[in-house]
Order: structure tokens, then sequence, then C-alpha cells
């Protein structure tokens, strides 16, 4: 058999696949997981999988990381079948070990899971034109309504903290004061914007202390590629990489996907003349999410989601520039100061969205 990994076939003999696995080799560009498509072969005709290695460096308790994903792809399955969709093809299907587990954990202790592979479906970095983010906001916002009714305290925190803004920010203040790389003296500036804005960082989760803002279930990496669309139709057709799927604010998930989708440049790019908010986008994506929330979300919720997509740039910002501080340790680089030249990308975004604050709380008030 065709494999890139020794230690797969340890893993490939643990799950309940349908016919023989033939090959098994490295699948996808994510930086997490191990990953892997897994081609089968059975009286049945041929079969199609994905493996994962799962990351507990950064997911420590794969326990309740797969509990989180088994009971909210069986509750999707079910809404599916209300709405007369195809569940095995609009959510992800777990395959169980043959122990009957969620996941499979091999003799050196690393943790396995698999998923039937979804054919004829693809994924993309960038939305191609209006429509094209138009549909993806609604697919997350069909996301959101479709979970709305899930009792979101069942599930657990597979990254505790991950959306909380001011938390970053206090990490950011550590690694400053830290200055372990002697980096501090030349990002004085970067450092001076998200001070300066440190009140606003709260805002989320002030509110929901306040008892005005709920939370729900939320995927929390809501990325464009992280939406599966169908070769056929040219639909989304599934949300995927549902590791951080867990109690969150629903203005996170609309903000994450402005900050990656609706900016004019890159993520590292270098000539920040070039960052600004795609208002077009931002509309595009802004009038699908609402019609797919389909009334789901409370007045407050829909008033944050401005808030939401700067908080999550912001957020993203910090998070670079610490790390950059100590030390690129976390992000992965190609290049030196690509950390420092995210940070700045981010920057300059939430700068553009403040001159255009007043036409993005307007937008989200037409739809």
């Amino acid at each position: 058999m065709e494999h890139t990994d020794a230690s797969c076939e340890e893993a490939l003999k643990a799950f309940a696949f349908q016919g023989t696995p033939v090959c098994c080799s490295a699948y996808g560009n994510g930086h997490i997981n191990g990953t892997y498509r897994v081609d089968c072969q059975g009286a049945g005709g041929g079969k199609h999988y994905i493996l994962q290695d799962i990351n507990t460096k950064v997911f420590a308790r794969p326990e309740e990381l797969m509990q989180n994903i088994g009971w909210v792809t069986g509750y999707l399955k079910e809404k599916i079948k209300e709405e007369g969709g195809d569940p095995e093809r609009e959510t992800l299907t777990i395959v169980p070990a043959k122990s009957g587990g969620l996941f499979f954990r091999d003799s050196s202790g690393r943790c396995w899971r698999s998923y039937v592979f979804i054919t004829d479906a693809v994924t993309y970095e960038r939305a191609e034109s209006t429509r094209e983010f138009f549909l993806c906001g609604r697919a997350l916002g069909h996301f959101q309504q479709q979970l709305a009714e899930y009792p979101v305290e069942r599930l657990a925190e597979t990254i505790p903290d991950f959306h909380h803004t001011p938390k970053r920010l206090e990490a950011l203040k550590r690694a400053a004061a830290e200055d372990v790389c002697g980096r501090n003296s030349s990002v004085r500036k970067e450092l001076r914007f998200f001070l300066d804005r440190e009140e606003e960082t709260a805002a989320a989760v002030s509110l929901h202390a306040a008892g005005k803002l709920p939370l729900r279930v939320t995927h929390n990496d809501t990325k464009l590629n992280n939406i599966l669309f169908d070769k056929r139709t040219g639909k989304p057709l599934c949300i995927i990489d549902l590791d951080t799927i867990m109690p969150g604010f629903s203005a996170f998930d609309f903000g994450d996907a402005i900050r990656s989708g609706a900016s004019t440049a890159s993520e590292d790019e270098r000539d920040l003349s070039r960052v600004s908010l795609s208002l077009d986008l931002y509309d595009a994506f802004s009038e699908g999410f609402l019609k797919g929330c389909g009334g789901s979300l409370t007045e407050t919720e829909k008033e944050m989601l401005p808030m939401g997509a700067k908080l999550m740039t912001m957020e993203c910002g910090i998070r670079f520039l610490t790390d950059y501080l100590q030390g690129d340790r976390y992000f992965r680089i190609h290049r030196p100061h690509q950390n420092l030249d995210r940070a700045r990308t981010q920057i300059a975004l939430a700068a553009d969205m403040e001159r255009k604050w007043e036409r993005m709380r307007v937008s989200i008030e037409k739809f």
C-alpha cells in the first residue's frame, strides 16, 4: 500500500473502513493536524476517507474535542434531514474506531480520527466575486441558525479563552515586558495601537457578563477555506474543520470571516497602502449571513456584528505581534519579520474599519 508515514499503519487498522485501504497519502494544506486521504477498495466499489493525526499540543483533551464534534454533527444530521437535505454530504461523518470510540490512541500515544471523504467538493482560499462571498455568508449564517437551539452548555472549550480578546491583549503586554528577543523597541507604534483600544477589546465579554450577549455554538475559525463547495452546483455544501466548535459569540464567527475574506490584501502584505476593507464584499457577506441566520440572532447580537469584525481583526493582530515578540514560536513563518508584517496588516485593516465604521453599521441595519 502507498503511504507517506509509517505511523499511519497502526491507525489504518484501527478504523471501521468499508473495504481494504490501498493508498494513504498526505492531503490538504492544514498546519495543525496531519491529514491524509485514504482510498479503499472492496466489493461495493471504492470508498474514500480522511485520516487525521490530532495535534494534542494544541488540543490537549482529544476526548472533549471529539465529543463536541460528535454531538454537533449528530445534531446537524437531524436538522439537515428535517430540511430535506443530504446529511451525508452537508455535514461531517465521523468514522468510528473498531473499538467504538470516536478516535484512536496508538501505541506511541498519538491520537487519530477519521471522517468519510466528501467527494465532488472543493475549497477556495478567497471569494472570486461578491456573489460567492454572499453564498459563504449565507452558509455560515445558516450554520448559526441550525445550531441556535443546541444546548451550548454541553460543549467543552477545546482551546480555553481562544477568542477572549482582553486576555490576548494581556498576553501581548507580558510578551512586550519580557522582550525575550529584544524586539520591543521596534514595535512601539504597533503596541500603542492596541493599547489605545484596550477598553474596546472587552466590548463582547462585557456585554456577555451583563447578560446582554448570549453564548452560541460557534465555529470560531470561519475562513473561506473551511467551507466545502459542491463542484456540480458551485454552492456551499458543508462547513468543515470543527475542531474549535464550542461556546462563543455569533459576532466573532461573522467577524473572522470578514477579517479574512473582505480584506483587499493578503494577510502578510507588506505594502500597507493596499490593505483596506472591501465594502462590496462586506455588504455581500452581511446580507448572506443575516439571511442565513433567519432571525435567530437577538438585536444586540446583530448590532455587535461590525464590532465582531473589528475585534477579530485586532485579536488576530495582537496574536501575530505577541508571537513576533516571543520569537515566532506559534505561527509558521517563511521569511524574517513575517509575523510583524501580519500584525501590521491587521492594524491597517482595523484602522480602515474605523474610517468606514458608520457605513459598516448602516449596512447591517439594511438587512
